[in-house]
């Protein structure tokens, strides 16, 4: 592991004015320094922040501190009554162990598990911009499918970014002149396009302070993961959804996809498909047509487009049952 200079934090303030990179539960961060991929001059401490409560909001939402621990996150009572679809997601991620550690601002900002992206013999434009992408044409069975570019075909590996996904949070930031941002989880992240190695719209030195639920939406919420075992794997592909039927038609949905993108998918046509139809398998097959439209295997991972769609099917039976 490279030296590095280390600092902590008594104070948000503080924290973004260090100038070095934030570190709290450390779950990813640290393999990525003994690999070398990832190489800071300076680590700042957060974990000490005032960041570690869930506070009940007066619209009916919550407000979540960026170091709540995944596991406290899952087991607030609040959050299982109201938020199912987070709770369930969250469980279904790593391992207690990794849960207890792994806070809520850090799983927001996790990295790519793509092979590539941690071997730093291989070409890899998301941790060396120029190098190439040598899981174009490599094994890539994890990749995405849908909105990848010829830089990159790297996945997000989240859970619960799927769920906030589907539940429109609100990511809550300080950057180090003072000014604070309220960004829409669906302006958060980026797809790869020509720079990979910029994943989500925060700037240097920005720090996750909060993130923000809105009131919990009608009816009902599932997260299904789909994976090569069936415990501590990331998601070959996952769905958190949100949807609710009226007078015998679906009312409204809310979508969010794993293991597809560079980034929680979501995708109005789908949620469209299914407004105001009547469930059946038919409906539930033309959103899942609209999902996989553009989709795109590169070999090994081709086996995720009809996969997809089947859980998709599955996951709407079991939203409209």
């Amino acid at each position: 592991m490279k030296t590095f200079d280390y600092a902590r934090a008594t104070s948000v303030e503080e924290a973004v004015q260090a100038g070095g990179r934030f570190i709290a539960g450390g779950t990813n961060l640290l393999d990525l320094m003994k690999l070398q991929v990832e190489t800071p001059d300076k680590l700042v401490d957060i974990s000490r922040l005032d960041l570690d409560r869930i506070e009940e909001r007066d619209d009916g939402g919550l407000t979540i501190g960026a170091l709540v621990p995944n596991s406290d996150l899952a087991a607030d009572p609040r959050v299982i009554a109201k938020y199912e679809v987070l709770s369930r997601a969250l469980l279904a991620g790593a391992s207690g162990q990794l849960r207890n550690k792994a806070t809520t601002g850090g799983n927001l900002l996790q990295r790519t598990r793509c092979y590539y992206f941690y071997d730093t013999a291989a070409g890899c434009n998301k941790r060396a911009p120029g190098s190439g992408c040598e899981a174009i044409g490599g094994f890539n069975r994890i990749h995405a499918v849908l909105g990848t570019s010829d830089q990159c075909i790297a996945t997000h590996p989240g859970d619960m970014p799927v769920a906030m996904r589907a539940l429109d949070a609100v990511i809550v930031t300080q950057a180090p002149g003072g000014d604070k941002r309220r960004i829409p989880i669906a302006d958060f992240y980026r797809l790869p396009g020509d720079t990979p190695q910029v994943e989500n719209v925060l700037q240097r030195g920005e720090l996750i302070t909060h993130v923000e639920l809105p009131a919990p939406p009608a009816g009902r919420q599932v997260y299904r993961k789909v994976r090569d075992r069936a415990s501590y794997a990331f998601a070959l592909v996952s769905i958190a959804g949100v949807v609710a039927v009226e007078d015998g038609r679906i009312a409204s949905a809310a979508l969010a996809f794993g293991g597809l993108a560079h980034m929680p998918w979501r995708d109005e046509a789908v949620e469209a498909a299914l407004v105001g139809q009547a469930p059946s398998d038919d409906v539930f097959a033309a959103a899942a047509d609209a999902l996989v439209k553009d989709a795109r295997g590169f070999g090994s991972n081709d086996f995720k487009i009809p996969l997809v769609r089947r859980t998709l099917i599955a996951t709407l039976r079991e939203l409209t049952r």
